[in-house]
């Protein structure tokens, strides 16, 4: 997955919309005006946020330590950042860009 392929499926969610708050290197969604996946454009390979139920960040950490650490500049607790490096298939990639969304979503 590319940069242009997760932009795609972030876009085709209800409600998404994207912008460049943190300045032009940094990519981020917003549903109901809450970030759910911020993604670095100058990263190779390519590396973005998202927010995850704290219980199952830490096992996604323990289970895919070269691909998912503790979030990159953010609460560590609640977010993750990915690493595009081939240990994950598109579907998991996919799978985790939902949990965010659906987390933030459910917010108001």
């Amino acid at each position: 997955m590319d940069i242009e392929q997760l932009r795609e499926y972030a876009l085709q969610k209800p409600s998404v919309e994207e912008g460049f708050p943190f300045g032009e290197d940094t990519l981020v969604f917003k549903v109901n005006g809450k970030i759910f996946l911020l993604a670095g454009l100058n990263s190779s390979p390519l590396q973005f946020n998202v927010k995850c139920n704290p219980d199952k960040a830490v096992e996604l950490r323990e289970e895919y330590p070269d691909a998912v650490l503790p979030g990159y500049h953010m609460n560590k607790k609640h977010w993750n950042t990915i690493i595009v490096n081939g240990v994950l298939s598109s579907a998991q990639i996919k799978e985790m860009v939902d949990d965010s969304y659906n987390l933030v979503k459910g917010k108001k």
